[in-house]
């Protein structure tokens, strides 16, 4: 695992580096990325000075029913969908909400609610995330 923030300012791609937006107003592409546990890992500590602050800017192509639920204690995440079509579905209390988002169009998911994302085909979202403190499960 080879993970950096670094000052570059070369044109980046989201999809295999994202950008961390942290204190200060900050911002550094984050080279060796990926949502595999150990680098999620380096990635926190990494980042952790910036706490409830800092924000993950990554953008994804995603294809079908998602894999998995997640939620993000630390604050709202925006889910924008750029391409496609996208729905966003959230289990609030013991109720299930969905948002159905077209090109353009985006959503805030409430901090600590667990939510998932399911693509109509293949479609693109760009996600900005307050990563500490995230939580996975299957779905």
């Amino acid at each position: 695992m080879n993970l950096q923030l670094t000052d570059s300012r070369v044109a980046i791609d989201l999809q295999s580096t994202p950008l961390h937006l942290g204190l200060g107003c900050r911002s550094r592409p984050v080279e060796g990325f990926t949502f595999e546990p150990a680098t999620l890992d380096a990635y926190a500590a990494a980042v952790a000075d910036d706490g409830n602050e800092g924000r993950l800017v990554v953008l994804i192509d995603e294809q079908g029913r998602g894999n998995h639920w997640e939620r993000h204690p630390a604050g709202e995440e925006v889910i924008v969908c750029v391409s496609g079509t996208i729905t966003v579905i959230r289990e609030i209390g013991d109720e299930t909400e969905q948002v159905i988002l077209g090109p353009g169009e985006a959503t805030v998911n409430p901090a600590g609610v667990w939510h998932a994302v399911d693509a109509d085909g293949d479609a693109r979202i760009l996600t900005i995330t307050p990563g500490l403190g995230t939580e996975h499960r299957g779905r």
